[in-house]
């Protein structure tokens, strides 16, 4: 056989391949018919908005299909990574970037679980509508071998918005109707303001308990508190200074369920041990009221200032009273 034969052969041969592969289109590329409904069960969880996204916003999709026999998927069918799909004929700017499937099987059916990942790469100066594609799954009859058809899982719809505007552009066109609005989750701040508050309260009850003089909690009307009251509104004169020593004395008496003096003012640190922290101011209240009453009055008392005197001692013994350490201080009592 001669060179020129033989390469006109492997000519012929070749033109003859090309035309074999043209005239058979792909798989993908062929519209089989639809699977009968009762054969499926399908559950789509699509994002939870449908509006807002941007260049780079990932939305993930899962599908879950139940395919009963005698159909079985074909594998070669599913999703392929990377893939451009195209939206009225335009590339969408929608592509699928991760695809996880998980499959699980029963006596007369199969159930795939598949995660589908697509990212956003593509803008315009307005917010427009996109697509999840609607994927196209084939399946195979495995008692007929022979037949193979599709099953459409349906497309979801959603829009993308700029990264910035540009221009003028009419609100009220461009906004999709049914674009529910984008709240903020106030819970975790609702959270700590309540427990502030609460804090606040408990701050403002404890200092009303500690410096309030009325009686609106439990231990606020006690002796002291109401001796307290009482001095106050008495003058700095003599008879004022006698009838507000007298005022201690009685609520003294009352607190200890006696007479109470200085020779038997253990028994009352021993039943009411609150009161030991100012052990020393009753003793010296003690001697201010003998200097009081039953000496020359003439002379100067103890303390410059006898009935600031007495309301501090009072003040500090309501807080004994109330189950508080007195915040006493030496200069009190000098």
């Amino acid at each position: 056989m001669q060179p020129s034969h033989t390469i006109q052969r492997i000519f012929i041969h070749l033109l003859s391949l090309s035309a074999l592969c043209c005239s058979q289109p792909l798989l993908a590329d062929v519209i089989l018919p639809s699977v009968d409904d009762k054969f499926i069960e399908l559950t789509v969880e699509d994002p939870t908005r449908d509006a807002g996204y941007v260049v780079g916003d990932i939305l993930n999709r899962t599908v879950t299909i139940t395919i009963k026999k005698p159909y079985e998927l074909i594998e070669e069918s599913l999703p392929i990574i990377g893939y451009e799909h195209r939206y009225k004929g335009e590339v969408s700017g929608i592509e699928l970037v991760g695809i996880d499937k998980k499959t699980t099987t029963a006596t007369d059916s199969e159930t795939h679980v598949l995660d589908l990942s697509y990212q956003v790469f593509k803008t315009h100066r307005v917010a427009k509508p996109a697509a999840l594609p609607a994927e196209i799954l084939k399946l195979r009859n495995t008692q007929n071998p022979k037949e193979i058809v599709q099953y459409r899982i349906p497309s979801f719809n959603f829009r993308i918005s700029p990264l910035s505007l540009i221009g003028q552009i009419k609100l009220a066109q461009e906004m999709y109707p049914f674009t529910p609005p984008l709240t903020l989750d106030t819970n975790k701040a609702m959270l700590h303001i309540k427990l502030l508050a609460g804090l606040l309260a408990l701050s403002m009850l404890g200092l009303l308990y500690i410096l309030g003089t009325r009686a609106w909690l439990p231990r606020m009307g006690a002796p002291f508190a109401r001796a307290y009251r009482e001095v106050k509104k008495l003058d700095d004169s003599p008879d004022g200074i006698k009838q507000a020593v007298s005022c201690v004395h009685a609520a003294m008496n009352k607190t200890a369920g006696m007479s109470l003096f200085s020779h038997n003012l253990a028994e009352l640190l021993d039943s009411k041990p609150t009161f030991k922290p100012a052990q020393y101011e009753i003793e010296k209240f003690f001697g201010f009221s003998h200097q009081v009453f039953f000496e020359d009055c003439s002379q100067p008392l103890n303390s410059v200032n006898p009935r600031a005197w007495l309301l501090t001692l009072c003040r500090h013994l309501r807080d004994c009273e109330r189950g508080l350490v007195p915040d006493i201080m030496q200069g009190d009592y000098t």
